[in-house]
C-alpha cells in the first residue's frame, strides 16, 4: 500500500497483525463449550467499589468490548445511561439478549471502536475490562485520542488489563517484537509503572492488583490483573 498519511500507518500496522473479528466471534459462539470467567454476570470488583463508594458519579458511560454485557448491566442498573460497544457480533447479541432479561435499557454496537463516531465529549466515564491489553502498541497512540475526543472535562475512565506474564496472559516481550512476530501472544501484559506512563496526561486516581479473593457473590476478580482509574 501507499502510505499517504496517519492513517495509512495505523492500517499498514494492523494488517501485520490477526484480523480479530472472525476471533472474538468463534470466541464467543462457541462459549458454552468454555470455562471462560468471565462468562458469568457478576460485575468488576473495582468497578462497583467505584460506583458505591462515589468515585465515579452517574451520568452518561461508554464500556468498550463490553463482552456478555455484564458491568454494562451493572451500570444501568445502578442508574447510569449506558452506550455499550464489543467488536464481536456474537458477544452484542449476547449482551443484548441479558439486558433484554434484566430489564434494562442498554445502547448496544458491534464495532470497532476506532471507526465509533460520537460527538466531542459525549461521556462521563468511560469503562474497559479487557481490551486495551488486545490492542497493538500503535493502537495505544489512537486509544488516548480516542479518550481525549470522547471524556468530558473531569471524566473518568478505567482499564483492567493482563499483568506480565500472568496466568491468564499478558506478554512482557519488546513492542517491536510483536510485529516481526505478527502476533500479540494472546495479549500484552502491563506493570504499573507502564500504565503511568502511556497515561501520564491524566490524573492518576488509582493503580492496584485486582481483587480475586474474599469477594462477595455479585463480584468478579481474577488474579494477575492490574486495575486502574484516571481522569481526563
Amino acid at each position: 500500500m501507499l502510505v499517504k498519511d496517519e492513517q495509512d500507518v495505523y492500517d499498514l500496522l494492523d494488517s501485520l497483525l490477526r484480523e480479530p473479528t472472525q476471533f472474538w466471534d468463534s470466541f464467543y459462539k462457541d462459549r458454552k463449550e468454555k470455562e471462560i470467567p468471565f462468562f458469568c454476570d457478576r460485575v468488576d470488583e473495582h468497578l462497583k467499589k467505584y460506583v458505591e463508594n462515589n468515585m465515579i458519579q452517574r451520568g452518561r458511560v461508554l464500556e468498550i468490548g463490553c463482552g456478555n454485557g455484564r458491568n454494562a448491566i451493572y451500570l444501568a442498573k445502578n442508574g447510569f445511561s449506558v452506550t455499550a460497544v464489543d467488536l464481536s457480533q456474537e458477544a452484542a447479541n449476547w449482551a443484548t439478549q441479558q439486558a433484554s432479561l434484566e430489564n434494562v435499557d442498554i445502547e448496544f454496537y458491534c464495532e470497532n471502536i476506532f471507526n465509533l463516531i460520537f460527538p466531542n465529549e459525549s461521556f462521563d466515564f468511560i469503562y474497559d475490562s479487557g481490551c486495551f491489553h488486545h490492542l497493538a502498541p500503535h493502537r495505544r497512540i489512537t486509544y488516548i485520542q480516542f479518550l481525549q475526543h470522547h471524556l468530558k472535562h473531569d471524566g473518568y475512565f478505567s482499564i483492567s488489563a493482563f499483568k506480565e506474564n500472568g496466568k491468564y496472559g499478558g506478554s512482557a516481550l519488546a513492542d517491536e517484537q510483536y510485529y516481526m512476530d505478527r502476533s500479540l501472544h494472546g495479549g500484552i501484559g502491563y506493570s504499573k509503572e507502564k500504565l503511568k506512563v502511556i497515561f501520564k496526561r491524566f490524573e492518576e486516581i488509582e493503580i492496584r492488583d485486582m481483587q480475586y479473593d474474599n469477594l462477595t457473590q455479585d463480584e468478579f476478580g481474577l488474579e494477575d490483573f492490574v486495575v486502574s482509574l484516571f481522569k481526563k
